[in-house]
């Protein structure tokens, strides 16, 4: 599971011209899943990203995190992740989950975020064409991916 988490100021999505999610200050998570991804995946992603240091103390200093804000949070499906750009021009999506894999750990990927951070979660639609807007806050983007943890 590779996720790519955005410090914002506010971000929105859209699908058909329709808002159907948007958040304020918090985190924009982009989440690609692979076909062997499991619940340790997800623990593992969740845990680590309701810890993240990277919101600004009094100090100005990143240290603190989004539930230490009660920052909100918005989860992108974002299968383009998993691109693997080895060989030629165009990109090979042959890691990524196919949907009936990546659609329940899509689920269950915001539902044990909103367990940890005790509150609802905003969430794109999965496989739409989704336009997403964004005020990256920083700039501060991480990218964390579970099958190689950095410690």
């Amino acid at each position: 599971m590779r996720i790519l988490v955005q410090r914002v100021k506010k971000a929105l999505v859209t699908v058909e011209n329709e808002e159907i999610a948007k958040i304020n200050n918090g985190l924009l998570l982009f989440l690609g899943v692979v076909e062997d991804d499991s619940l340790e995946d997800i623990k593992y992603l969740v845990h680590k990203i309701a810890k993240l240091r990277i919101f600004d103390d009094e100090n100005g200093v990143m240290n603190i995190s989004v539930q230490d804000i009660c920052g909100e949070i918005l989860v992108v499906s974002q299968f383009t992740l998993l691109a693997s750009t080895k060989k030629g021009s165009r990109p090979s999506y042959i890691r990524a989950g196919r949907p009936e894999i990546s659609i329940p750990l899509y689920e269950s990927f915001i539902e044990e975020i909103e367990k940890v951070i005790e509150k609802p979660v905003q969430h794109g639609k999965f496989g739409a064409d989704m336009k997403v807007s964004l005020l990256n806050d920083g700039p501060v983007t991480i990218w964390i991916d579970s099958k190689n943890k950095e410690y």
